[in-house]
């Protein structure tokens, strides 16, 4: 069994999340969308879901001709409790999937942010412990709305969803934590535009990532040693495997 990618745009790739779910001992399959790779009809050989983020619309086809294929993929994850990181466009997908909606925001949320922690996340299985301020890469400027029953874990002022648990074992993220210098890079260069309107601009995002990136670190790793553990049980595998030892306590 593997874990499923899915990517639909080169520079969203899953960089820390696939780090650690490699070091768990767990295949990792890519489904890249951009080069034409099938959106799978089912989960059959799939131990967990991860879903990229992109320049697309969750609330629209248009310039998305995956997107119901991956809603459906998603809503099959959640009927049966394969385990799902969903990071940004990943995240609003999964919380249509799960019966809630996703439209504009106030305008882009470019660069490096604090989110809050709420109450609840420190007693959810991956954000418990972590501290009660991130500091992490925002790049997005749609939001979404969260159906009934899921756990906001994460927020700020100006978009109050930042990270969701929608049932028992499937978690989106707004912001990138997948993200590291390599992840900066790319964010850079695929989107100048974008950059543009971070405060310094893209030169100012790239200065400013070894700081945020060095506080950022280890909470990343504690949560996604975490997430790739319990993708580690779904597979078969011990969750703590003589070939896996965490970067940090988990």
């Amino acid at each position: 069994m593997a874990v499923l990618v899915v990517q639909h745009v080169p520079g969203e790739g899953p960089y820390a999340i696939a780090v650690a779910l490699e070091a768990a001992g767990l295949s990792v399959r890519h489904c890249r969308v951009w080069e034409g790779d099938v959106v799978p009809a089912d989960l059959d050989g799939v131990a967990a879901l991860v879903v990229m983020g992109g320049p697309m619309s969750a609330y629209s086809d248009e310039g998305f001709p995956t997107r119901s294929a991956e809603i459906a993929l998603l809503q099959g994850a959640l009927a049966s409790g394969v385990p799902v990181l969903g990071v940004c466009l990943g995240a609003q997908l999964l919380a249509v999937a799960a019966g809630g909606g996703a439209h504009p925001g106030s305008g882009g949320q470019i660069g490096w942010g604090k989110v809050e922690l709420t109450a609840e996340a420190q007693r959810d299985p991956l954000f418990a412990g972590l501290p009660e301020r991130l500091g992490v890469l925002h790049w997005h400027d749609d939001t979404m709305a969260l159906p009934v029953g899921a756990t906001t874990l994460a927020s700020c002022e100006r978009y109050p969803v930042q990270a969701f648990r929608a049932g028992s074992s499937a978690w989106g993220l707004q912001f990138h934590l997948e993200a590291d210098t390599d992840a900066v890079s790319a964010f850079v260069e695929a989107f100048p535009h974008d950059a543009d309107s971070a405060p310094g601009g893209g030169e100012g995002i790239r200065e400013a990532a070894p700081a945020w990136l060095d506080e950022l670190g280890p909470s990343r790793d504690r949560l996604l040693d975490r997430f790739a553990a319990l993708c580690a049980t779904r597979a078969g595998h011990n969750a703590i495997r003589t070939s896996f030892t965490p970067r940090t306590d988990a």
